[in-house]
């Protein structure tokens, strides 16, 4: 049995790996990616919850997590690659975020593989992808099961009752928040809240102080870059929206935590979940 189960190990490590990205095309490889380029900090961290970190050969100067991705080696932001320095590092296998990121690599003929997950239950499944392009799919299978069983968890969290009024506030000034579109808008249902700008047309829409006291959350979730990924409270922001009588913060429900856990597509989102839920569930009550 042994002997059968290496040998099946090594005919799959000598098959052609094909998968298909989040922009829907087939992505080829003749071996599993050694040399890897990330064009995104969300990138990044799949790649090292695939157990693919050390394949890393040169990433976007916001790519900060996990601690690793800091020493690894920059080709700028990422947004308009430049094909000599990407040449440079050899790469296999470049993975970005936006077509466009791709357009400047057209004519060096390596594979890449485009990375936005849209639904919560899409970080799983790209990790599990990337551990095939990698071929580190014990790793990166573990990584998924794990998330996935958070994800599966929320269902308690679900409630037919009114659901919890929250307000998504990007930056310390109430100038910013998200859509309906956004993975943390999606969170925020699945724990039973609604977020009260989801109707926006924009992704990201601009909006005032005034029309978040029209819409009298319950909750206020402010995400600040350098805080912590667990939930605390801000006196600051609490005297701001105090002032304004705000229910929230009347309550105390204002909490802040990091910015890059709450808006990267990437695992972190999901293992701060059942904090969100339990935050959503305090306001309920």
């Amino acid at each position: 049995m042994a002997l059968l189960a290496q040998a099946g190990s090594l005919l799959a490590r000598a098959l052609p790996i094909e998968v298909t990205d989040d922009q829907g095309h087939q992505v080829r490889l003749t071996a599993p990616a050694q040399r890897v380029i990330t064009l995104s900090p969300h990138a990044t961290e799949l790649v090292f919850a695939a157990g693919g970190g050390e394949r890393i050969v040169a990433t976007v100067n916001a790519s900060d997590f996990p601690p690793a991705a800091r020493t690894l080696p920059r080709i700028g932001d990422g947004l308009s690659p430049n094909p000599e320095r990407v040449l440079l590092t050899r790469p296999d296998l470049v993975i970005g975020w936006q077509p466009s990121q791709f357009s400047s690599l057209s004519s060096l003929a390596i594979p890449t593989f485009l990375s936005n997950p849209k639904t919560l239950k899409s970080i799983p499944d790209s990790i599990e992808i990337l551990g095939n392009l990698l071929g580190t799919s014990e790793t990166a299978n573990t990584r998924a099961a794990s998330l996935k069983q958070t994800l599966e968890r929320l269902k308690q969290y679900t409630s037919t009752k009114t659901p919890v009024r929250v307000f998504i506030q990007v930056g310390d000034e109430p100038e910013y928040t998200l859509n309906r579109s956004h993975l943390l808008s999606h969170l925020i249902e699945q724990c039973g809240g609604i977020n009260i700008f989801s109707a926006a047309a924009a992704t990201a829409p601009k909006i005032s102080a005034e029309s978040v006291l029209s819409q009298k959350p319950d909750l206020i979730l402010l995400g600040r870059i350098g805080a912590t990924a667990e939930p605390t409270t801000d006196s600051s922001a609490l005297s701001y929206w105090r002032r304004l009588n705000l229910p929230a913060a009347m309550l105390g429900q204002i909490f802040v935590m990091d910015s890059d856990v709450l808006y990267r597509p990437g695992p972190r989102l999901i293992e701060a979940a059942e904090t969100i839920c339990s935050l959503i569930q305090q306001a309920r009550k």
